[in-house]
């Protein structure tokens, strides 16, 4: 397993180095070299941390787990975004963030009671969660970005670098669009999921996560719905999305967090 580590941390640092060296210089950025590194990190991350939420006891899903398996994710999303996409220049964040999920999940630890006997509802549940908050929080980081974009644009600053280096104002709200549409789906279902099968909400320590989770779907409705119908889009799209995803943050890591590190239950 030290091994693994070794391989997915080189790979996530040379294409964090190598993409910071070509948006410096102004150089091309190495699509085959990033994707390829980015993939053997991907297999290697995901060499570790499987072992570790499957569990002969059952699934652990800690919240270091967690925060590994979402940075996971997060990468597998940007590089399948990437395949038909021109958002190369955002693994400038998405590598780093997989390396420091990386080592949270290889080197954390906290109590945690292993999840037995789930059937395949509550499986598929927290599945979909995982799923959508990925998507949602590339959405997020998105649009940091196109807020940056925007900035410089209004300001009509001379060194434009968020401009410069990434793509147009265009196509990254059209991508950030793509992003919450399917993380509004994946939400969606695992919130409907999470209804039918999940029984007991404050028995199981989750009321509080329902309510961050809920809220924070609305916001992501209320953003699409006025994108269709009213056309909203740039800084306040940018706005709403950071917001509706800060909730969706406080229910599914900010309550892990509470819960294992500082109140010591499951």
């Amino acid at each position: 397993m030290l091994l693994a580590y070794v391989i997915a941390s080189i790979a996530y640092v040379l294409v964090s180095i190598h993409l910071c060296w070509a948006l410096v210089r102004h150089r091309p950025i190495a699509k085959g070299f990033s994707l390829g590194m980015l993939g053997l990190g991907i297999l290697m991350h995901a060499s570790i941390i499987y072992p570790q939420v499957m569990t002969i006891y059952g699934l652990n899903f800690n919240i270091f787990n967690i925060i590994s398996l979402t940075s996971l994710f997060f990468l597998l999303f940007y590089t399948l975004f990437s395949l038909y996409r021109p958002i190369l220049s955002l693994g400038i964040l998405a590598a780093p963030t997989a390396f420091i999920g990386l080592s949270a999940g290889y080197f954390g630890r906290a109590p945690y009671k292993p999840l037995i006997d789930l059937g395949i509802g509550l499986e598929t549940h927290i599945l979909l969660s995982i799923a959508a908050y990925c998507v949602l929080f590339m959405a997020a980081l998105q649009a940091v970005f196109l807020r940056l974009q925007i900035r410089e644009l209004k300001h009509r600053t001379i060194h434009r670098l968020w401009v410069e280096k990434l793509p147009p104002l265009e196509s990254m709200e059209s991508l950030l669009f793509d992003m919450i549409l399917v993380g509004f789906i994946l939400l969606s279902l695992a919130l409907g999921m999470g209804f039918v099968y999940v029984h007991d909400l404050m028995a199981q320590h989750i009321a509080h996560k329902t309510v961050f989770s809920v809220l924070s779907w609305l916001m992501f409705g209320a953003l699409l719905v006025g994108h269709w119908r009213a056309g909203w889009r740039g800084k306040r799209a940018a706005n709403i999305t950071i917001y509706a995803f800060i909730l969706l943050a406080i229910g599914f890591v900010g309550s892990k967090f509470v819960l294992e590190l500082v109140l010591k239950t499951n």
